[in-house]
């Protein structure tokens, strides 16, 4: 029998077969990394441009639609008791639809552009400006494409 005075050194392998015991308790993990935030702020505006290629049915369209969204239409300045003005309805279709949907009512559009700003709180906004419209073959190309001819 072994008494409490008889400990084992402990820093000795237990058994000659398993030399080294590893650590039960490991390294300490290392902290989940946490988002940084940099306050980097981005604005991004898109511009279509469109023109009407059948006035009676936009007219017919933008109708339909201060029936149906009324607020909209008063903020674009429609009085209910007046009609629409062929300018009022197209803003007021391009306000509520999008270029797909604006197709298909009488619009084609003719110019896409896209303007994107970026900053950190230090320095100053980056802006960046893409443009693209059409062709006569329904190609889009870029105005600062430019060649000799």
């Amino acid at each position: 029998m072994k008494h409490l005075t008889d400990l084992t050194d402990l820093t000795r392998p237990a058994h000659p077969a398993h030399p080294k015991l590893r650590s039960v308790v490991g390294a300490p993990r290392p902290a989940p990394a946490r988002p940084l935030d940099l306050r980097v702020r981005a604005q991004r505006i898109q511009i279509d441009e469109l023109i009407v290629d059948d006035p009676r049915q936009v007219l017919a369209h933008a109708g339909q639609a201060a029936l149906n969204d009324p607020d909209t239409a008063a903020l674009l300045g429609h009085d209910p008791a007046t009609p629409l003005s062929l300018p009022a309805a197209a803003a007021l279709l391009c306000a509520l639809y999008d270029t797909d949907v604006l197709t298909a009512m009488g619009l084609r559009l003719t110019r896409h552009t896209t303007r994107v700003s970026a900053s950190d709180q230090q320095t100053e906004p980056v802006s960046l400006v893409r443009s693209t419209a059409p062709d006569q073959e329904g190609r889009a190309f870029r105005p600062d494409d430019r060649t000799a001819g």
